[in-house]
């Protein structure tokens, strides 16, 4: 009856209401008499009007602009991820990304293109958003930075970190004098060029830094901190002479900039006496998630935002107020956490690849067309090298350093990263800088940054030092060894379940390994330390509950998939114990469409495709990730398919193949150390015609009677499949059952162990 009365409703409202607009609309052209309104010619073509129409949607200032940022976010992440898979940082790949769609590259070869997608009147609007992700960005930069660290550990640091930047700055003004007369801009003072010279060949980029500690896990040791130390007084005191560089080069005279200068230094009192201690009031009575409300957010923007506008006011740049704003922050590090969250996403996967292509449409690799033009280039990196390395690393030496640690701090300390690109830019606006000097010090920005990884590999290997990321227990080769990596605890805690059932009574004889690996750019360097706690805490307490000692992994790195694989093989495991991920196409329409780019993306499957392991996995629903460390893994591995595993009593393994028959070693294993009842299931007759697997089962039998039996009927039941608790299986076995054509029993089982031998 409730259903009849709305329907009648709805049809009378409705049908009622749409008439009364039909009527008012067939009757409002009487009005028009008198008004001077040209009726519209009705053209006989509708397709030539639709098409028209498109084309002015598309020529459309927000249209251009969503097309540009789609586009630069899909380029800068395929480059960043590209450049991770070679152990370089991903803003590498982003800040090569946006030179390939300047006009070094796609506007060279596909001008068309290039000015359907960028065209010259809408390169503002992409500019004056690129800035607002730069302001976000410096603003989570200057929140990085741990002030405390500075004053516990500036003695040495601040010695280095001034050493780094005064050499590099006097050899950069040395190489200025030189080249002023041919490529400074007309009507610019040396002064001016001479120092943005200097400040652009000392500047340091300390979120690539850090990003490069955390990965090679040198943020624990000695090394580490005093190079996060330095870095973060490096780019405290860069920000500093930038903006009284800034400040001298807009004021156009030395005299002049000192009442910049005098402002500026007011401004920056006020923000650390007055501003300061306001926003920790703050801070305190809002640290968490639930308190850190809308109207206290906006108290933090709308500090941001007026810093950057005072400091732009002044004439310092407004990305110093911004950096400044983040620095001044409240100290507490899980406030600092929780903000940039909500800051990072934005500002760096929208907004700052927007500053990267910028950046990239201002670089003219082309004009750098003769020997003299890349003799220069050489040059000016072969200054930066030696003023930043080894400025650093003799600084590093003088102080007490080892030669190995010296050398490490000035590969570290000569990366320039997206920091060279941001003092770049404000030189090239402030017309300081002109095309080519730009394309030649963007040029050199991507060299001292690329080199940092190499040059760190390469000085290990000169001092035959090179870290291991095998823990010291793994080194017993005598001993059965198994290595689980997760992603979450919960799913850490039951592939703990499977490795101590396998080993529970041979605590001697036997070691487990627990492996989680964070990517560098989803964890800040200030909570590395909570967040690894947070996520090994409840792996050791539940191996604390199972009485199994359990060795712990933890490493923060640019490629998850490389380090597992890494570990496993050099720890020489026995057996690799992994949960089976969920790959982004499963399941979908999109995933049929566009399968096939997974391996245009993806190198390592395609390379796995020539060499005939990709066959390994058709069929399966394996994402990307299980697929290569299957392939490149030189062990058993196991892949876990968990359906709520509780206990690991009731096992059942179906035998498909004779080769199967190494799956009676985890039978063995299972019923010697946890007590398992063991069900092989002969699917297809292969137990009753293969002497080698009866064999090994009756050994088993006589010396655990009653834990292990044979079922030869082929009919699974659902009553024994609830039953069982897991389900062990072999990798080819598996891709048998995904053929068959009879695969309803699956939606019955428990979870599952596919086990690679």
């Amino acid at each position: 009856m409730n259903n009849i009365k709305n329907s009648l409703f709805y049809i009378t409202v409705i049908g009622g209401f749409t008439a009364l607009i039909y009527w008012l609309i067939s009757i409002g052209p009487s009005l028009e008499v008198g008004r001077g309104i040209v009726p519209k010619k009705i053209e006989s073509n509708h397709w030539n009007d639709f098409l028209h129409s498109m084309i002015e949607n598309l020529q459309h200032p927000l249209a251009i602009l969503l097309a540009q940022i789609v586009t630069i976010i899909l380029v800068a992440r395929l480059f960043g991820w590209l450049f991770r898979k070679i152990g370089q940082p991903s803003v590498i790949g982003e800040m090569i990304a946006g030179i390939v769609l300047g006009p070094s590259l796609v506007g060279m070869y596909f001008p068309e293109f290039s000015e359907l997608l960028f065209p010259d009147e809408s390169l503002g609007n992409l500019q004056f958003l690129s800035q607002i992700g730069l302001i976000f960005f410096m603003f989570v930069i200057g929140m990085e930075l741990d002030l405390k660290v500075l004053k516990n550990k500036a003695n040495d640091a601040v010695v280095i970190s001034h050493a780094s930047i005064v050499i590099p700055f006097a050899l950069g003004l040395t190489l200025a004098y030189f080249i002023y007369p041919i490529f400074a801009p007309m009507g610019v003072e040396f002064s001016s060029f001479g120092m943005f010279i200097g400040i652009a060949m000392s500047i340091t980029a300390f979120p690539v830094l850090a990003r490069i500690v955390q990965e090679r896990e040198m943020q624990k040791t000695k090394l580490g901190t005093i190079v996060i130390t330095c870095a973060a007084a490096d780019d405290i005191t860069a920000w500093c002479i930038l903006a009284v560089v800034i400040a001298i080069v807009k004021a156009g005279s030395f005299t002049s900039s000192l009442y910049v200068i005098g402002l500026a230094i007011l401004y920056v009192i006020i923000m650390l006496k007055i501003v300061r201690p306001f926003l920790k009031r703050v801070g305190d009575l809002n640290s968490t998630r639930e308190s850190l409300n809308k109207p206290v957010v906006a108290i933090f923007f709308i500090t941001l935002l007026i810093s950057a506008y005072a400091s732009e006011l002044i004439g310092i740049h407004a990305l110093f107020g911004a950096f400044l704003a983040g620095a001044i922050m409240p100290e507490n590090n899980k406030f600092r956490n929780i903000f940039i969250e909500k800051v990072e996403d934005v500002a760096i996967i929208v907004l700052l690849p927007l500053f990267f292509v910028f950046t990239g449409l201002r670089t003219q690799i082309g004009l750098i067309n003769d020997p003299y033009l890349w003799k220069i280039t050489a040059i000016i990196i072969a200054v930066a090298v030696v003023g930043k390395f080894f400025g650093s690393a003799f600084a590093a030496k003088f102080v007490g350093q080892s030669w190995k640690d010296s050398l490490a701090i000035g590969a570290l300390m000569n990366t320039r990263g997206l920091m060279e690109l941001v003092v770049l830019n404000i030189g090239y606006d402030l017309g300081v800088l002109s095309t080519e000097i730009f394309t030649m010090m963007v040029i050199m920005a991507l060299v001292t940054t690329f080199m940092t990884g190499p040059a760190l590999d390469f000085i290990d290997f000169i001092f035959k030092n090179k870290a291991t990321i095998i823990p010291e227990e793994i080194s017993n080769k005598s001993k059965y060894k198994i290595l689980f990596s997760f992603s979450s605890p919960e799913k850490g805690k039951k592939l703990l379940k499977i490795a101590n059932g396998l080993v529970k009574k041979q605590a001697d004889s036997s070691i487990i390994a627990a492996m989680h690996c964070s990517l560098s750019t989803e964890i800040h360097s200030f909570d590395v330390k909570d967040y690894e706690r947070k996520m090994l805490a409840p792996i050791i307490k539940e191996s604390q509950a199972l009485n199994q000692e359990v060795v712990s992994v933890f490493k923060v790195t640019n490629d998850i998939d490389t380090d597992i694989i890494d570990t496993a093989n050099q720890g020489e495991y026995d057996l690799l114990l992994v949960g089976l991920g969920q790959s982004i196409f499963d399941g979908t329409l999109l995933g049929k469409i566009l399968g096939f780019t997974t391996q245009i993306v993806n190198p390592d499957r395609l390379i796995d495709k020539f060499t005939g392991k990709e066959g390994l996995f058709e069929n399966s629903p394996f994402d990307e990730s299980t697929r290569h460390i299957i392939a490149k893994s030189k062990m058993p591995v196991g892949i876990f398919i968990d359906k709520d595993l509780e206990e690991i009593d009731r096992v059942f393994i179906p035998v498909f193949k004779k080769e199967d028959i190494f799956l009676m070693d985890y039978a063995k294993k299972l019923i010697n150390n946890n007590g398992s009842q063991i069900t092989v299931l002969d699917a297809v007759g292969e137990v009753k015609n293969t002497r080698d697997i009866q064999e090994t089962i009756r050994s088993i039998e006589q010396i655990a009677p009653n834990h292990i039996m044979i079922m030869h009927d082929r009919a699974i039941n659902k009553e024994f499949l609830e039953n069982q608790n897991l389900m062990i299986i072999s990798l080819e076995s598996w891709k048998h059952i995904l053929d068959a054509a009879d695969t309803d029993w699956l939606v019955d089982i428990s979870s599952v162990l596919i086990i690679k031998p």
